[in-house]
């Protein structure tokens, strides 16, 4: 993917159920592309074991949360298994209005949004688990979250997978080369289509047409 500074950049979208390998799938995605940034979310949770703050997430308090929300700091905000989630709008547009591709893993209610909000930037996916049984199989192996919690990831899958339809592509995660490969190819696609090659393709026709 490169980098047209010509044209502003996809704003993309990339959801999925708790466990269903969003993260994975979205950190090997930009690892590999060079003009795609990641908008790290701000989050009122408590980091998981691991998680660096800064780069996983911006770890605040539920007060300075509040705060940017008044402040209208957040392209979306939302409360997902009682913890506060939010994009930050100005380091979202300087990246898409330079030119550069900006990923944000949100919820389906993130997701409606920032469409509402940008709707002429945004190209949105939404990954699958092959079926709930292998999601609660991989809950259970993260070894992060109680059975209880288990239980409510997997509640709010079930409700999470009843908006599949307002995504314009679905990738179903059963083995991640596959699934990482059908990203791949969405993203190429989206870079070939006219209307992001105007620049590019009428230059190319008065060559031809010469």
């Amino acid at each position: 993917m490169s980098d047209h500074a010509h044209h502003a950049g996809i704003l993309w979208i990339i959801s999925a159920p708790s466990g269903a390998g969003k993260t994975s799938l979205s950190r090997a995605l930009v690892q590999e592309t060079t003009a795609l940034r990641t908008s790290v979310s701000f989050t009122t949770r408590a980091p998981r074991p691991g998680e660096i703050d800064g780069q996983d997430y911006h770890f605040i308090s539920a007060e300075q949360f509040a705060g940017m929300a008044e402040r209208g700091e957040f392209l979306e905000h939302a409360l997902v298994h009682g913890n506060r989630y939010g994009t930050g709008e100005s380091w979202v547009k300087k990246q898409l209005f330079s030119g550069v591709d900006c990923l944000l893993e949100i919820d389906w209610q993130g997701a409606r949004l920032v469409r509402e909000r940008l709707p002429e930037h945004v190209v949105s996916v939404f990954i699958l688990p092959p079926s709930l049984a292998v999601l609660a199989e991989r809950l259970r192996g993260r070894g992060q979250d109680s059975d209880e919690v288990i239980a409510r990831r997997l509640a709010a899958a079930r409700e999470e997978l009843l908006h599949y339809d307002e995504f314009d592509y679905l990738v179903v995660n059963e083995e991640f080369q596959r699934a990482l490969e059908d990203l791949r190819c969405v993203v190429r696609a989206e870079h070939l289509r006219r209307n992001r090659q105007q620049h590019e393709e009428h230059t190319r026709l008065r060559t031809l047409l010469a």
